[in-house]
């Protein structure tokens, strides 16, 4: 069995006798990670769990980022207003059936308050740029008003001006109509409406004002989410940090999977770093489902290509971080794949898995009327997607697939779910916490 060895050779580190490019991960602490008052971060598990925050005030981030659920809702595409329950046990509301699937697989929070995630969403439309108003790249239309900490706070105030995801649709609500009307900035605004919403709670005003917010705005609530969101995920306590601090944490089999993951597998030139992310942009020529995003068929989605306007972008999605990634599937931008090992092998000859691809790999919520394989079933959009294709095959044995998803189980934070704030028995607001349990 080859091991690493823990010392630096001219700025590489030996692989089982013979150098590689790049050193393994450093150790994280608690200066890897923005930190925030802890009446900031129980504000912040109020909102997340509170439906105040959605247009009909009928679901609440969590409703698509459970804790019980690896942060995520279990499914591959969202029902997101409309719907009732949680993860695969969601399904819509006869008297308000949602108009679409959300077009992308809800994305884990694990981490996300690391100093380190600059660059959110799939397709990577928030982003610190030092050109942008207050250093922090937001999409068209939706320009922060006031300076937040970091992108993950001003991430947090997208979602809820999502027709599908939570604003809901013109005519249905105030806030709705607000978006419809692409009135989101000033005070008559989509934003100023649901901070009026919670400055009119009694409590959160006073608890608000108390940590020196009384002049309550949006990036306040986006500050507020962030601080729970990377206080109450962070997960940094699995046998890889144990084994980095320098601890005997790892099974042989997980050793020999690491061997391979910064090695022979080559999976750490894209997922490096503390996290298992090098946070840029691959095409690695995933299925298509879902509703697409407005590229150049209405099923299509071209990622990052969307938002930067250049050709050799298209097909690309951010790469995501690994922890606690056996919790977190499905698997992919959106959810193709529901089983990890399925997503490990099409990452190994990603044009032979896209032509052979079944659809008994995603995991959808029943009793959406949708047409969810339109990409599929046009030849020529599944030739532009293998086309992109950027990452090469790679020849493994089965024993060492086996050993690299022992190694994905070694990212796993054993204590997430046991420490932290957890779910609250009630919100401010006063409106029921969706308590529907998801399946075992």
């Amino acid at each position: 069995m080859m091991r690493f060895v823990h010392a630096a050779v001219a700025g590489a580190y030996v692989l089982g006798g013979s150098a590689f490019a790049g050193p393994m991960p450093s150790v994280v602490d608690d200066e890897d990670f923005h930190q925030f008052p802890p009446a900031l971060v129980e504000l912040g598990r109020d909102l997340f769990f509170d439906p105040i925050l959605s247009g009909n005030k009928n679901i609440a981030c969590a409703t698509c980022h459970h804790p019980t659920l690896g942060t995520s809702d279990g499914v591959s595409l969202s029902i997101g207003e409309g719907g009732t329950g949680l993860g695969t046990a969601r399904h819509p509301e006869a008297e308000n059936a949602p108009k679409a699937r959300i077009p992308r697989n809800a994305p884990a929070l694990f981490n996300l308050g690391a100093k380190e995630f600059n660059v959110l969403f799939h397709d990577g439309r928030v982003a610190r740029d030092r050109h942008a108003m207050f250093g922090i790249r937001m999409p068209e239309g939706r320009t922060l008003e006031r300076p937040v900490v970091s992108p993950l706070a001003a991430q947090a105030t997208l979602p809820i001006l999502s027709p599908d995801e939570m604003s809901g649709h013109p005519g249905e609500n105030e806030v709705a109509d607000a978006v419809a009307a692409d009135r989101i900035h000033g005070p008559d605004g989509a934003w100023a409406i649901l901070t009026g919403r919670v400055a009119g709670i009694p409590e959160y005003r006073t608890r608000f004002a108390d940590i020196g917010m009384g002049d309550l705005h949006i990036t306040d609530i986006g500050t507020a989410l962030a601080a729970f969101i990377g206080a109450e995920f962070r997960a940094t306590d699995s046998p890889f940090d144990r084994y980095l601090a320098g601890e005997d944490s790892m099974s042989d089999a997980q050793l020999e999977g690491m061997d391979l993951f910064y090695g022979k597998a080559r999976c750490a030139t894209c997922h490096s770093g503390p996290f298992q992310t090098g946070h840029m942009f691959y095409a690695i020529g995933l299925p298509q489902l879902g509703p697409g995003k407005n590229a150049h068929a209405a099923y299509a989605d071209t990622g990052l290509g969307l938002i930067s306007g250049n050709d050799e972008d298209s097909y690309r999605f951010r790469t995501p971080s690994l922890r606690n990634v056996t919790q977190t599937g499905p698997y992919g931008h959106n959810g193709a794949y529901a089983d990890l090992e399925a997503m490990v092998r099409h990452h190994l000859k990603p044009v032979e898995s896209l032509a052979a691809y079944s659809r008994d790999n995603v995991r959808l919520a029943a009793g959406v009327s949708a047409d969810d394989w339109q990409a599929m079933e046009d030849f020529d959009e599944v030739m532009r997607i293998a086309e992109a294709i950027e990452i090469s095959d790679v020849a493994l044995e089965e024993a060492e697939i086996a050993r690299i998803l022992d190694f994905l189980g070694s990212l796993t934070d054993p204590q997430i779910g046991k420490t932290g704030l957890g779910v609250p028995a009630s919100v401010p607001s006063g409106l029921p916490l969706d308590v529907v349990s998801p399946p075992s």
